[in-house]
Formats: structure tokens, sequence, C-alpha cells
């Protein structure tokens, strides 16, 4: 693995989340799990939602218990309705309510288009973006038949949905993954929209190039590694930790102001590097 000479900042841990009670699906690996264990170590506790890396999702609560917070684990497949009605009811007979969704369970099967079966392009429009319609609908339910409990938060309830820089860049070769994203966008803003009188805040997260093992070929070798440089201005990969912070931040009333909103975190990359001497 390349490794980066630049110091990566150090997290605060602060506690601006005490009391809140959230999920995050896809929590086991990834970018995920460091969202789940931003928002344990930032106070909250959290349903750790998985599909098939259950002794992954353990660790990550382990690691969220031993903040001081609490954690569920919770299979699910975010794709099916049943499933997701049955992880909200085990949260709510398990924490009483949720104030946070994080709704990041997503997944890419590539093929050039014309090799693209209906079943690859079913299969990440279900899981990318039925998924986060489903997760979103449920903890918008809750949120409304709770409202706003002020000692602890502003809001009703805060949903995070995770994007893409693709949900802007066209990606060949992806086209299934870069329509789910581009979904996502027009999803999130229309439900911010809908539910911002009840005090709920909806919005996305867009992280560009991460280091996760979805695509370490983008980064794993020497060469690889400094091809995809070429395309990040800030000349670093991103950590999953540069994405935990983020929705930390953003699901606490530091960020209580801001729904309907995209936060693009990916070192410059949709900022067209290739046009930083012309073109």
């Amino acid at each position: 693995m390349t490794d980066i000479s630049i110091p990566l900042p150090k997290c605060q841990h602060l506690k601006i989340l005490t009391g809140q009670k959230a999920l995050v699906t896809g929590g086991s690996s990834g970018i995920g799990k460091a969202v789940a264990i931003a928002l344990g170590q930032a106070g909250a506790d959290v349903v750790v939602n998985y599909h098939s890396d259950e002794d992954e999702a353990h660790e990550v609560a382990d690691t969220i218990t031993a903040a001081g917070s609490k954690a569920l684990v919770v299979g699910a497949d975010v794709s099916r309705e049943e499933d997701v009605q049955r992880m909200f009811h085990q949260m709510l007979d398990s924490f009483g309510t949720i104030d946070i969704l994080v709704a990041n369970a997503g997944m890419q099967q590539d093929a050039p288009l014309d090799e693209m079966t209906l079943k690859q392009w079913q299969k990440v429009i279900d899981v990318n973006l039925t998924g986060q319609f489903l997760c979103a609908r449920e903890a918008v339910r809750e949120f409304k038949r709770r409202g706003v409990v002020d000692e602890i938060s502003c809001a009703a309830g805060k949903i995070i949905c995770m994007s893409s820089v693709h949900q802007t860049i066209p990606w060949a070769g992806h086209v299934n993954y870069a329509a789910s994203k581009g979904g996502i966008m027009q999803m999130m803003r229309s439900i911010a929209q809908e539910v911002a009188p009840f005090r709920i805040r909806v919005n996305s997260l867009c992280p560009g190039a991460i280091r996760t093992p979805i695509n370490a070929d983008a980064w794993n070798t020497k060469e690889a590694y400094d091809s995809l440089m070429k395309l990040i201005p800030y000349n670093r990969i991103g950590e999953p930790e540069d994405i935990g912070r983020a929705a930390a931040w953003l699901a606490s009333d530091q960020a209580d102001y801001i729904t309907g909103a995209s936060l693009v975190i990916d070192g410059g990359m949709c900022l067209y590097p290739g046009f930083a001497h012309g073109g």
C-alpha cells in the first residue's frame, strides 16, 4: 500500500451527539465503518447495519462501546422493504427512537453499457437508490411521530445520504452507479424540501477517491496512486475518517441551518484538474 507523507488531522472526538440515536447502513466496513465509529465517538448510540460482514460489524460495535456509547448490530438488506422495516423495529425496541440516519449502504457492479445486464443495472439501483428511499421513509415517519426534543437536538431528525462525486461527474463503464448517485442527489433535495417544515434536515455527503477496499486497485500500488493523484489537486487520497468526521459534524446542531446540501469531500476532484494549466 502506498503511504502519504502529509499528516492527517486529528479528530478531537467532541461529544456533539450525546444522547442521540443513530443508524448507519452498510456500517461494517469502509466509509460506513468510519461513520459509525465517528458518531459513536461523538456521543451517539449507534445501530451498525450490515449485509454480509457480521463479524466486522461486531468489531465496529466494540469500538463504539469502547468510546462510551451503546451499539447494536443488525443485519438487513436495505433493498428489501421488509428487511428495512424489521431493522427499524429492532432499533426502536432497543433505543426507543432514531435521531440520525446515515443511509450509506451501496455497491458497484461495473460493465460497459453494451455488456451490462438488466440484473446488474437493477441490483445497483435497488441497493444504492431504493435502499436509501426505504430507510429515509422509515426515519421520517419516526421523526414526525416524535417531533423535536429540545434537550437532545434542535432538529426533529437528521438524514445524511451517502452520494458521490459521480452524482455530477460522468463515469464511463459505471452507468448504473453514476445513475444511482445522480438519483440520490435529487431524491435528497426533494425530501429536504418536503420535510424541512417539520424541522427535519436532509443532506448528502459526496466522497471522491477514498482509501477503501472497494477501490483498492486505484491506490494499492505506487503506479496506481500516482495516476490517481493527477485527478486530485490536494495531492492525497481521502481516508474513511475524513467522511466520518464530516458526518458527525453534519448530524450535529453545529450544522443546524444546513439542509438540502451536498457536501463534496474530494480533495478538489470536482475542480476539473485537467484544466489547471489551460486545458
